[in-house]
């Protein structure tokens, strides 16, 4: 595992469930959702194909919810309910998988997400997946490259 950084070690919270995932493209697939549970649900997450993923323990742990089509499978963790992936609606063959669930990850380490139009989900309009915009984090310790604060937020203090 140590000389693949696309191999990953990840698991749960409460550590119930641990897993090893093969990341397709590196953090390069990463990307947010704009469907009605994924916008819930605000994970960043990035791609592993069919196979890629490994559970090491607590398979038994896991749970899943699926609706609309229910093609899409999402799992969790049913003890400490942290989404751990969830096999895509668009392609089957790939995995979604929370970067948050990955060791030494954050989902704060990329300064900008790609976030995908799932409203307008692809299988429902026949139509190219869209970009429905980008998310940015910017550390509090590094003001905006335009000097402005973010919108609608006070004033810390």
């Amino acid at each position: 595992m140590a000389g693949d950084t696309n191999l990953r070690a990840g698991g749960c919270h409460c550590g119930a469930v641990r897993f090893e995932v093969t990341l397709s493209d590196g953090f390069d697939s990463i990307r947010r959702c704009t469907c009605s549970y994924c916008r819930m649900r605000g994970a960043v997450v990035a791609m592993a194909e069919m196979g890629g993923i490994r559970i090491l323990q607590g398979e038994e742990a896991l749970t899943s919810y699926r609706f609309h089509t229910g093609a899409a499978q999402h799992f969790f963790c049913s003890r400490c309910g942290i989404y751990t992936h969830h096999q895509r609606r668009s392609n089957t063959n790939l995995f979604a998988v929370n970067v948050a669930c990955l060791e030494g990850v954050s989902p704060f380490d990329f300064p900008e997400v790609p976030v995908m139009d799932g409203i307008n989900h692809t299988n429902d309009t026949g139509k190219p997946t869209r970009r429905a915009g980008t998310l940015r984090f910017i550390p509090a310790d590094e003001p905006p490259p335009d000097g402005s604060r973010a919108a609608g937020l006070p004033p810390e203090g």
